[in-house]
């Protein structure tokens, strides 16, 4: 794991994508960009962050794509994701059964762009295997 943390912070929403890097700059995570999920996976190769968050829906290629080609590369295989996505459904079940696939298909979390992002950074800590 580097030190500190490297995260990449995958989102094609600029304002969300810089909040977000801006968040866990100030909780002490080094922190790398991209804005669809090619550039996630040619990120992932070039930096080899230690996480990876990342929008569901995106141009080029969505969240879940991306999630499937980084798994089935042996450079980035390992390589930790967590799935953000903006659709929160109102019925618990549905984001369950979602969360549940975003966990099969090698998510370690699949989380609400609506979190507060002390919540999104604390998931990404616990994710990393650090206490707060």
């Amino acid at each position: 794991m580097h030190n500190p943390p490297l995260i990449l912070v995958i989102d094609d929403d600029k304002d969300f994508q810089e909040v977000l890097a801006t968040k866990f700059k100030a909780s002490g995570f080094e922190v790398a960009t991209g804005s669809d999920g090619v550039e996630a996976i040619e990120r992932a190769k070039a930096v080899a962050p230690d996480l990876i968050i990342m929008d569901v829906k995106m141009p080029k290629m969505d969240g879940v794509a991306a999630l499937l080609k980084l798994k089935e590369d042996a450079i980035t295989k390992n390589t930790k994701v967590i799935l953000l996505t903006a659709f929160g459904d109102p019925q618990p079940e549905f984001y369950q059964n979602d969360a549940r696939f975003a966990q099969e298909l090698g998510a370690v979390e699949y989380l609400l762009k609506t979190d507060e992002l002390d919540h999104i950074v604390e998931k990404v800590g616990s994710s990393l295997g650090m206490t707060s």
